[in-house]
């Protein structure tokens, strides 16, 4: 049979902190706390199987749960002395929400249920104090209707405030006993006026539809958003925790507070808190007090008058600070608490890992080594990699306002301001000129590469988190923010649409792509520090792991900033990229639109020293670390002209009549250039522009081996392979250029040559392509378009609606389909090193910088992940968090 409800309390408990998937994290902690001794009020927590149970049948509670919790309070009434809905010594309670990982605010809470018109009575007189149960009635009430009956709590401030004002009242605390009685008939009132029902007076019937209104919290609006940004699975549930309430607005011996027990901004080892005496919990939440500092030292520093918890409550102070001590040592790890005080009374509501910035999460992990409270692997296991992101890019500064004017997707991180420009070629001249601005676009092309790079950061109206805008930036390493619908851009008048604003060329904007906002005007930021503790932490992550990290770089600068990162080779060189700067797109126009091999060759010839130049600086600056180059692979709708004015430029430069070019790009055009002509298929129609980068890449080792002096073992990637009588014929002609470099050069060069696995015949036919491929890089953006059969760039459209429906967790663009794409990437390896035992793997698409990806890399073997420069460091850590793992 199922268990569903763990009752805590009286120094007992029949659950543990191990048990957090069954009873959330709070209810598992709760228990923890009290098997520890530690002062916790009694209480039960229902399990989160019952959220599941609830929804499969029709949002209806299974029939054991009632007979359970009534058990369950049998329990507390004993602990406590005082009975559910008694009218002499009522025991009131309150209910909460408690997911497996942590949800701030997300899910709903009912405090002081139990209370009604009888219980009011009785509570004022158990307590000597009739103001106090009169308030807390009114709270209960209005938290009640508000979070289970539906009616906004706007509707009872109203009231309030019109109450405050007719008795010339400035503070809740002014209000006496008879008129907290008077608001409180007013709200009842407006209950029966609104909702056409009485607030029920029947405990027990509070307490089902309360545990009901946490259970429907779990799919509310905010609460589904919040899983999809954090990849929680809607499958988890939350527990509901019903535990006995304490209360902290009983005078001034009563309090209520949050601490840290290290500072959660530095990582500094000092008790960190605030409290706010003669008040409940969601009077610090709500912000309407300013609170007090719990140390003398906190309250020093922040300049703050009121008297501290130290100095004014010293025995609940020295107990508290007791407690925090030996919950940080218990759990090893810097602890989030609730409590309360309650006439001198010290209660402990909750404790779990606390959320930290990635600076002080480094700090602390790195202190509690040196203190040999926890290991390397534990301190590397503990920092979340892609909070790195926090310290490779400007952020905004949190204490600044924010006046935001529209959102999108958070696509690259950090935070980025400049002036408006709406076209690449004025944030190049914005750049020549030394202005600072942000390219605005409805979405961008590769044409648009030269004015990304010039700006300081990118939006899009349009896109998803792999669209052009969003993965380019993430290389480049700048802000960027896709797929702003809040916005509007009107190209023919140069105007951008926000939310209340309407702006010009030459405005003021921030984007910040980490949380996808876009704000008026200038910010303040905060520069990245890569402090000693980051560095130690890195050190140890590299100790740790097993795979090597490579970066994906097309441009020096990009190789010089991956190195920087700690990348240890180029995992992917996308040669297209290196043709749509300067002249060379003119270059390139050419000899796609040649009508003959000798016209093509002609242009080949430009390119061919320009492949060399840009070969010997990323062989250079590598400097003997494996270099992997991808041959031209460009849909080549990418590289046409488009404009009149581009067509007439191309027809001068190649010498012929405009008309006659655009019959000839007219010819070229393709319904469906992603699965067109391109990759191997490009490279078989026209060797000769195999040739061309073959020569390019075999010189170019030959040069940079002389310059450093350290062997270049160049890896030549063949792209879009699906048969392997297509690869021997590009590698044939790779051989064949290769004996003729090293004979001219009288230099022996070593080289590889292999393929990129991106079609599912490639990954199910592994084992014969390996006969002729040195190695396998997974490009996991088209192996995920052509297993799933949707474009990258469209599927923005309609995931988040299949993850909001719960057809998918994950968008599979961004985080690796293991099932379906990982099980092709399974295949592939194993099959291929049955052929080659010796065969290099690895993986290149943007899921080479995915946490949850990476993990998977490891369990399947592979040799190395490949990333953007700046998820370098992101991937380290976690390649070393899939090894630990992996060793158990």
């Amino acid at each position: 049979m199922t268990k569903w409800v763990y009752t805590f309390g009286g120094g007992r408990a029949e659950g543990r902190a191990s048990d957090y998937e069954r009873l959330g994290g709070k209810g598992a902690n709760l228990a923890e706390m009290c098997t520890l001794g530690l002062p916790v009020p009694p209480g039960l927590t229902i399990v989160a199987d019952a959220c599941d149970n609830y929804y499969k049948n029709g949002r209806k509670l299974p029939e054991a749960l009632k007979g359970e919790v009534a058990a369950g309070l049998l329990q507390m009434e004993a602990i406590t002395g005082r009975r559910f809905g008694d009218t002499s010594k009522p025991l009131l309670i309150s209910v909460r929400s408690g997911a497996r990982v942590s949800m701030p605010g997300m899910m709903d809470t009912v405090l002081n249920l139990g209370l009604n018109d009888q219980t009011v009575q009785a509570l004022g007189h158990d307590a000597g104090d009739a103001r106090f149960a009169w308030d807390s009635y009114r709270r209960f009430i209005q938290m009640y209707a508000d979070v289970v009956m539906g009616l906004d709590h706007e509707v009872f401030e109203e009231i309030l405030e019109d109450e405050k004002a007719h008795l010339g009242h400035a503070l809740d605390t002014d209000l006496s006993a008879v008129e907290w009685q008077h608001v409180v008939s007013r709200y009842k009132a407006v209950i029966e006026e609104e909702l056409g029902e009485a607030f029920p007076q029947d405990p027990e019937v509070q307490l089902w539809r309360a545990v009901g209104a946490v259970f429907a919290s779990w799919m509310s609006a905010r609460a589904v958003t919040y899983r999809l940004l954090h990849n929680i699975p809607e499958t988890w549930g939350t527990a509901v925790n019903i535990q006995a309430m304490v209360f902290g607005n009983l005078g001034n011996t009563s309090a209520t507070g949050v601490a840290f027990t290290r500072n959660p901004s530095s990582g500094e080892n000092e008790l960190y808190g605030e409290f706010l005496v003669n008040a409940q919990g969601e009077d610090v939440v709500a912000g309407i007090r300013t609170p007090q500092s719990i140390t003398e030292a906190g309250r020093i520093a922040s300049g703050l008058e009121r008297p501290s918890m130290e100095k004014l409550m010293p025995e609940a102070f020295a107990e508290f600070r007791h407690i925090c001590r030996q919950l940080e040592a218990h759990y090893r790890d810097m602890q989030d608490l609730e409590f309360t005080v309650e006439r001198g009374t010290l209660w402990m509501l909750q404790t779990r890992s606390g959320k930290r910035t990635t600076k002080a999460a480094l700090r602390i992990a790195v202190d509690m080594v040196a203190d040999g409270v926890i290991t390397e692997d534990e301190a590397v296991s503990r920092i979340d990699p892609a909070s790195l992101d926090q310290l490779l890019h400007p952020t905004i500064d949190p204490r600044v306002n924010r006046e935001v004017i529209g959102s999108g997707l958070p696509a690259s991180p950090g935070a980025a301001t400049g002036a408006i420009v709406f076209t690449a070629e004025e944030a190049v001249e914005a750049e020549a000129e030394g202005r600072k601005v942000i390219l605005v676009r409805v979405e961008t092309s590769p044409e648009d590469i030269h004015g990304m790079h010039a700006a300081e950061g990118v939006l899009t109206t349009r896109g998803g988190m792999t669209s052009h805008a969003a993965v380019v930036a993430r290389g480049m390493g700048i802000p960027c923010v896709v797929g702003a619908g809040t916005m509007r851009l009107d190209t023919r008048n140069e105007r951008l649409m926000g939310i209340g604003i309407t702006l010009q060329r030459g405005d003021v904007i921030t984007i910040d792509g980490s949380s996808g906002q876009v704000l008026k005007g200038e910010v303040a930021m905060i520069q990245p520090e890569l402090s000693g503790d980051f560095g130690r932490i890195m050190g140890w992550a590299d100790r740790s792991r097993r795979m090597t990290v490579r970066t994906n770089a097309d441009t020096p600068a990009d190789a010089r900033a991956a190195r920087s990162f700690g990348a240890e080779g180029i995992g992917l060189c996308r040669t297209e990229h290196m043709f749509f700067e300067g002249d060379r797109i003119q270059v390139m126009r050419e000899m796609i639109l040649a009508e003959s091999e000798e016209g093509r060759r002609v242009a080949l010839a430009k390119l061919l020293p320009m492949q060399r130049s840009d070969f010997t600086h990323l062989f250079t600056i590598m400097h003997g670390l494996p270099v992997t180059i991808r041959l031209l692979d460009p849909p080549l709708h990418e590289f046409l002209p488009k404009s009149d004015e581009e067509i007439a430029e191309v027809a001068a430069a190649m010498g012929m009549g405009a008309a006659l070019l655009r019959q000839r790009v007219d010819a070229l055009h393709e319904f469906n250039p992603m699965l067109g002509h391109r990759g191997c298929r490009l490279a078989i129609s026209h060797p000769e522009i195999v040739e061309m980068q073959a020569r390019a890449i075999f010189e170019a080792a030959i040069d940079a081996a002389r310059e450093t002096g350290a062997a270049v073992v160049p890896e030549i990637m063949v792209p879009l392979v699906g048969l392997r009588s297509e690869l021997d014929y590009v590698k044939a002609r790779i051989d064949e250029v290769a004996a003729s470099v090293i004979g001219e050069a009288g230099m022996r060069i070593d080289y590889l040559v292999g393929t990129m696995i991106e079609l599912p015949r490639a990954a199910l036919r592994a084992h014969v392509i390996a006969e002729a491929a040195e190695f396998f890089s997974f490009g996991t953006n088209d192996l995920t378009q052509t297993t799933f059969g949707m474009s990258r760039d469209d599927a923005a459209a309609f995931i988040p609606t299949y993850q909001r429906k719960g057809i998918i967790e994950h968008d599979p663009f961004i985080s690796l389909d293991f099932d379906g794409v990982g099980e092709l990437i399974r295949i592939a390896a194993e099959r291929g090193r049955q052929t080659r035992a010796d065969m290099k793997l690895g993986i290149c698409g943007e899921h080479g910088g995915d946490p949850a990806s990476i993990h998977f890399c490891e369990t399947i073997g592979l040799d190395y992940v490949s990333c953007s420069p700046f998820r370098v460091p992101i991937a380290r850590l976690a390649a070393a968090q899939a090894a630990i793992k992996a060793r158990g």
